[in-house]
């Protein structure tokens, strides 16, 4: 059976590459670790996957801004490979630093193509946030993840504060379903600091583009898809399935079906 092929795409500061690729190879996903370098080289080498992952680190040392570095490199260099990679219905994953460099390179949301309609800044606490959060899912239009579910999953980030260009581009993202993780408390309901734990507006957590199949997300999955590396596994018990993995099981189980 042919195999769903992974690549994770890696440059200076990256620092989550590895731990992606054991939650992609737990879900069976052929997978290789590649620096963007080599595929600036050789840029067909992206056409051999169906999946891009952009996982989390600290790109470029986060210079100028978180991820903007690595999207200037994908916006002006690899455009026209991702609009081709997209075009095949192929997916993308971006994971905190991920996620910063898609919305920084506009790939998402995509709302209106060249413009950037989004950021994501320093967090209000102005300091660096390491905690384990609640999300919710809240649009059933992305791929990686079923809605209504509640998830608790980690973060790490000191620029995680999601803000759109406009109060129009917010609008827009609601009513095309583009929302996809909120931050809230352990009963799902919307909640402040220290549940947001950046200050997102509407506690946004994660978007998708208008097809569902790229998504980008500040908290990291890849980080719980073992149940002991749940931080209260010894009191509670090990978790038959560890919330993190369903985005990446999902995601090879949609390209399984539509494009193997």
């Amino acid at each position: 059976m042919p195999k769903v092929k992974a690549l994770i795409l890696r440059t200076a500061g990256t620092n989550c590459d590895w731990e992606t690729e054991h939650a992609l190879r737990k879900v069976r996903a052929e997978t290789q670790r590649i620096h963007i370098n080599r595929i600036l080289e050789k840029k067909d080498l992206l056409h051999q996957y169906h999946i891009l992952v952009l996982p989390g680190g600290f790109t470029y040392g986060d210079d100028i801004a978180a991820g903007k570095i690595l999207a200037n490199l994908l916006r002006f260099h690899l455009e026209g490979e991702i609009r081709h990679f997209l075009q095949e219905g192929k997916l993308i994953l971006g994971i905190c630093n991920g996620f910063q460099t898609l919305v920084k390179s506009r790939l998402l949301p995509a709302l209106d193509g060249n413009a950037q309609e989004a950021t994501l800044t320093f967090n209000d606490s102005n300091r660096f946030e390491a905690r384990w959060v609640y999300l919710k899912v809240c649009s059933s239009k992305s791929v990686y993840i079923q809605e209504g579910q509640i998830l608790y999953l980690p973060v790490a980030h000191a620029e995680g504060k999601f803000l759109t260009r406009d109060e129009g581009v917010l609008q827009r993202l609601r009513d095309a379903s583009q929302i996809v993780f909120k931050y809230v408390n352990p009963e799902g309901e919307d909640a402040e600091y220290p549940y947001n734990p950046n200050g997102s507006i509407e506690n946004i957590a994660g978007i998708c583009d208008p097809t569902g199949r790229i998504l980008g997300m500040m908290p990291h999955p890849e980080r719980y898809v073992e149940p002991f590396q749940h931080p209260r596994w010894q009191r509670e018990g090990l978790a038959k399935q560890p919330h993190g993995i369903l985005i990446f099981r999902n995601a090879v189980d949609y390209v399984k079906k539509n494009l193997l």
